[in-house]
C-alpha cells in the first residue's frame, strides 16, 4: 500500500504544478500568439484533467469486494491509467502536431516574445520541482534498479503515468523555450512551428510507451519479478513446506492475489495439514502486506 500512498503524493504535486503552469502559459499564448506556447498550455490542461482521472481511479480502487467483483476494484487503476495515456496521445500529442503543421502554412508573428520566455522559464522551474518530487517516489520504489528497468517492471500504473507526464512536460517545455528563443534571435517563424511539432512527437512517443506498459497490467501481470522470487524463497524456508511446486500471482492495483502449489512437510492428520497451511498463509500475509488473497494447494507434483 505504501507505494500507492507515494503515488498519491506525486499526483497531487503534479496537479498543483500543472494548474499553475497552465494559467501562466495560456495568458502568454494569448498575448504572444506562440504556437509552441499554446501547445504547452493545452498539454498542461490535459495533464490537470489526467491527474484528476488518476485521483478518481485511486478512489474507485478502494471499493470493497462484492459478489460481482469478488477480487475488489484494484485493477480499475489500470483502466484510468490507460485512458490517461490515450488522452496524452490525442489531446497532447496529436493536437500539438496539428497546431505545428497549421503554423507552417499560416505563420503568425510573435507578440510580446519575452513574456513567453519568462513564462516558459517559470514553467520549467515549477515542472522541475514536480519532477523532483516524482523522482523521489520513484527512487523509493525502484531500489537499485535503473529507471528504465523500473519503468518496464513497475506495477504502480499511476506512478508510471505521472513519471511519463512529468518527463514529457519538462522536455516539452525545454523544446518550447528553445523554439521561442530561436524565433526571437532569427526572426524565422519556422522555429516556432518546428518546436510545436517536436513537442507533439515527444508526447506521442511518451504516451505510446506508457500505454504499452499499462496494457500489460490490463491483460493481467503478476507481481514484479524480484517480489515473486522473494515470495518463493520465503515459502520454501517455512518448516511446514518441503518445496514450492508453483506460484502464481496477479497484481490487483495496490493488492495482490497469490496461488501456491507446494509439497508439504509430513503431517500427522488432515487437521494438522490444514493448520500448517493456515500458518503458512498467515506468515505470507505478514511478510508481504500487499497480499490480500491467497489460495494454497498441497500436492506432490506440479
Amino acid at each position: 500500500m505504501s507505494g500507492h500512498a507515494n503515488s498519491l503524493r506525486a499526483i497531487l504535486l503534479a496537479l498543483g504544478a500543472n494548474f499553475s503552469i497552465f494559467v501562466a502559459k495560456l495568458i502568454a499564448a494569448i498575448v504572444t500568439g506562440s504556437g509552441a506556447m499554446l501547445a504547452e498550455a493545452i498539454h498542461s490542461l490535459a495533464d490537470c484533467a489526467n491527474q484528476g482521472l488518476l485521483l478518481l481511479g485511486i478512489r474507485q480502487a478502494k471499493r470493497p469486494p462484492s459478489l460481482d467483483y469478488p477480487l475488489g476494484w484494484g485493477r480499475v487503476m489500470y483502466f484510468w491509467s490507460f485512458l490517461v495515456a490515450m488522452l496524452l496521445f490525442s489531446v497532447g500529442g496529436m493536437f500539438s502536431i496539428y497546431e505545428g503543421v497549421h503554423k507552417l502554412s499560416h505563420p503568425e508573428p510573435l507578440r510580446w516574445p519575452w513574456l513567453a520566455v519568462g513564462v516558459l522559464a517559470f514553467s520549467i522551474v515549477v515542472e522541475s520541482i514536480s519532477m523532483h518530487g516524482c523522482l523521489q517516489e520513484v527512487n523509493k520504489a525502484r531500489g537499485k534498479r535503473s529507471l528504465l528497468k523500473w519503468f518496464r517492471e513497475t506495477r504502480s500504473s499511476e506512478l508510471l503515468v505521472i513519471f511519463g507526464e512529468d518527463l514529457a512536460a519538462l522536455l516539452g517545455l525545454t523544446l518550447a523555450f528553445a523554439a521561442v528563443i530561436a524565433t526571437i534571435l532569427t526572426g524565422n517563424l519556422l522555429f516556432d512551428a518546428a518546436g510545436t511539432i517536436a513537442i507533439g512527437v515527444l508526447l506521442v512517443i511518451v504516451a505510446v510507451a506508457v500505454a504499452t506498459e499499462v496494457k500489460a497490467l490490463l491483460v493481467g501481470q503478476g507481481v514484479e519479478p524480484e517480489q515473486r522470487e522473494a515470495m518463493i524463497a520465503f515459502i520454501n524456508e517455512r518448516p511446514e513446506v518441503e518445496a514450492v511446486l508453483n506460484l502464481l500471482t496477479l497484481q490487483m492495483g495496490p493488492d495482490v492475489m497469490v496461488a501456491v502449489k507446494a509439497r508439504m512437510a509430513p503431517a500427522a492428520d488432515q487437521r494438522s495439514l490444514i493448520e500448517a497451511i493456515n500458518r503458512t498463509e498467515a506468515a505470507i500475509r505478514q511478510a508481504f502486506p500487499d497480499v490480500r488473497w491467497s489460495f494454497f494447494e498441497p500436492d506432490f507434483a506440479d
